[in-house]
């Protein structure tokens, strides 16, 4: 075989690589747009985001937030205070510099967050136990090579897998 050749297969195998990927992101995508569902009389898609952020990633300032969802500071301010108001995110003065607040989760935020994310492993339970635990052991093993090469949180929960993490 020559380098052209190589090249080309090379090149076609990657392609497949990349639509595999693409039709699981699929399936990952639906389970966790039915598990938003869960949250939907509550919040918005935006503003689950970010009560997964300062439950995966602990307490946070507005800047964090900001950041992380890649708005201005106003609107972040604006989507946390729909919170607070909802019960679900609690501010308060940071410990260490009291012209800084902190935002944590209310019992009733990290219940929502708890019962999203208890949606999303039993729907990616039931596609596991559809396949063998070899191809379970190949695929977990994969998947965090792969969250990792992406720059993801590999001990996080599962609900990061749509929102990109902080840098």
């Amino acid at each position: 075989m020559n380098a052209v050749q190589e090249h080309h297969e090379d090149r076609q195998r990657f392609t497949q690589q990349v639509e595999a990927v693409l039709w699981a992101s699929r399936a990952l995508v639906g389970i966790a747009a039915a598990s938003v569902a869960e949250a939907e009389d509550l919040v918005t898609v935006p503003h689950l985001r970010i009560l997964v952020m300062v439950d995966t990633r602990g307490p946070l300032n507005l800047g964090a937030v900001a950041a992380a969802l890649e708005v201005n500071p106003s609107n972040a301010s604006r989507a946390v205070d729909r919170l607070i108001k909802a019960g679900l995110l609690d501010r308060r003065d940071a410990p260490q510099d009291r012209r800084n607040l902190t935002l944590t989760l209310t019992p009733a935020g990290q219940d929502l967050v708890n019962r999203v994310s208890n949606h999303r492993r039993e729907a990616i339970s039931a596609v596991l136990e559809r396949m063998t635990p070899d191809d379970c052991d190949v695929l977990a093993d994969a998947l965090r090579r792969f969250a990792a090469a992406a720059g993801e949180p590999i001990d996080g929960d599962v609900l990061t897998l749509l929102w990109p993490p902080t840098h």
